[in-house]
């Protein structure tokens, strides 16, 4: 049995950004892909975020980033390794403390979300990496180590960028690390494409229109992936399955790591009641004084029970209608409970429907116009207006962590300050680390990155084995280099049945100050 998987993140502040600076350019240059998640400050007007407009939706984001600010930001490299089994990664996660040199606003309700989670703002300010938004302004922001410049660094590797409901994550890092933001939205996306030119990747869409799962927040996501891949493994079911590799870090470099214990997900033999918001967007406006359960782990295997149970009933029901020949329409039990701008997305034959409980958790919340998922989306629900009490989680982007599958920690990579360590004194110093370093319910950046990334990593090996089982019987030959093509530079939207495509198109232009910064990036000037 596999053992539960310990994820290191290394703690980037002030006082060490200068020392771990080539560690993590290395990083990024050779990394397969890069994930990020952002802490931010606050968002502004809730309900201006759901705007039917797009565009208005846009003029809401570019409000929130000007006038907020990003308190940390996670980034995790997932580079492939070739020369092991297939789909193997090392993986490195980094957590950097950043501090706005400007004037911006914080909210209450963020403040408030992010010390209930464990986040340092005596560190914050004390420690945090300072950053200027907006267009470069001479001096120090045109060379040396500074959080711009990694950003730099990022686009000048050309790798795939991957974000969990990144829409407002991509706004808040161009207006914090590049530029002004454009007042247009088809400007915005056209500096993105070329920005990102391997392209952009949000989880949140690739598990709302891809893999479809019940529920898409990131902690939800992760853990179903994780035990997914966990199962496909131990059944011997043939691969490529996903594994996890980390550096160890040794001497000094060790004090910087903080670990983040991802156990496996388990069941209850306790009858518990589930509560049915939580269920469905990760978040309950009660929190911890809620008295249904919140544990994500129950909530999988509910689910799992219940589209078993649903499975069984359609069976019975084709059994009886052998011959009837009758056709299957909304109101059959397949669309039974799914989200309504879900069902265009949805095959009539496919096995596994989505959203068993989202209908229940509506209903359950006829107080509000929005509840927001731990993720940052806002869904739409009964009701005339917003509610103050979903104020608090456009910050959050879930933290709990589980995964059965094949782990190793005996990666290495010299240039990224990591050794490698064998022999049983070793494995008896890092065991003894990791009691008294191991971190259970802290919410970082950097660890939800590595959901997220993670997330990408099952996704890809998933649609591998589908194509692969369809070029067998064609008789055709795999590309195995390629991702997910099928969502690239798709961001998603929420309340909308299409996603926000990242291209560039002939009604468009970049924008002045992108064009600029892009002759300086890709010149190699800094």
């Amino acid at each position: 049995m596999a053992s539960p998987m310990v994820v290191p993140v290394i703690d980037v502040q002030n006082d060490n950004f200068k020392e771990l600076w080539p560690a993590m350019v290395v990083a990024i240059k050779t990394s397969s892909f890069v994930a990020l998640d952002t802490e931010l400050s606050g968002l502004g007007n809730r309900k201006a975020l759901l705007a039917e407009s797009i565009e208005d939706r846009y003029k809401a984001i570019c409000h929130a980033a000007r006038s907020r600010s990003i308190l940390s930001l996670g980034f995790a490299c997932f580079k492939k390794q070739d020369q092991k089994v297939a789909d193997t990664y090392l993986v490195q996660v980094y957590n950097l403390t950043l501090l706005c040199s400007e004037e911006y606003i914080i909210e209450p309700q963020s403040v408030q979300f992010l010390v209930q989670h464990g986040f340092d703002f005596n560190k914050q300010y004390g420690h945090g990496i300072p950053y200027c938004k907006g267009n470069n302004r001479g001096g120090s922001d045109d060379r040396g180590v500074h959080i711009r410049a990694l950003f730099t660094e990022l686009l000048r590797a050309r790798k795939p960028l991957v974000l969990h409901n990144g829409l407002i994550d991509m706004a808040f890092l161009y207006q914090c690390f590049y530029a002004h933001l454009p007042e247009r939205l088809a400007t915005f996306t056209a500096d993105l494409s070329e920005m990102f030119p391997a392209g952009i990747y949000d989880t949140k869409y690739v598990t709302e229109f891809e893999l479809r799962l019940t529920a898409s927040y990131l902690e939800y996501a992760f853990k179903k992936c994780k035990l997914d891949n966990s199962r496909s493994l131990t059944s011997g079911a043939p691969g490529p399955h996903v594994h996890i590799e980390f550096c160890q870090y040794a001497g000094h470099m060790s004090t910087y790591v903080d670990y983040k214990e991802c156990p496996d997900v388990a069941s209850s033999e306790r009858q518990t009641e589930i509560c049915q918001r939580f269920s469905a967007f990760g978040w309950c406006p009660n929190g911890t004084q809620c008295p249904l359960s919140h544990d994500t782990d129950l909530i999988i295997l509910q689910d799992e029970k219940g589209k078993e149970d649903k499975r069984k009933k359609r069976k019975r029901q084709r059994d009886k209608r052998k011959g009837g020949g009758g056709e299957i329409t909304e109101s059959s039990s397949i669309f039974h409970g799914a989200p309504q701008n879900k069902i265009p997305h949805m095959d009539v034959d496919q096995e596994e429907t989505s959203g068993d409980h989202h209908e229940e958790t509506a209903e359950s919340c006829p107080d509000s116009a929005a509840v927001m998922d731990s993720d940052g989306t806002i869904q739409q629900t009964e009701g005339e207006s917003m509610t103050a009490d979903n104020d608090e989680n456009e910050m959050r982007k879930d933290n709990s962590d589980s995964r059965n599958s094949a782990t190793s920690d005996d990666g290495s990579n010299a240039k990224n300050g990591a050794e490698n360590r064998t022999g049983e004194a070793a494995r008896e110093k890092f065991t003894d680390a990791l009691k008294k370093k191991v971190d259970a319910g802290t919410h970082r950046a950097g660890f939800d990155a590595f959901m997220t990334g993670y997330i990408f990593a099952c996704s890809c090996t998933l649609t591998k084995k589908e194509e692969a089982a369809a070029a067998e019987e064609k008789e055709q030959k795999v590309d195995e280099q390629s991702w997910l093509p099928t969502c690239l530079n798709k961001v998603y939207l929420s309340g909308k049945a299409a996603p926000l495509n990242v291209v560039k198109s002939t009604f468009s232009k970049s924008s002045k100050a992108h064009t600029q910064k892009m002759e300086m990036v890709w010149g190699g000037r800094m």
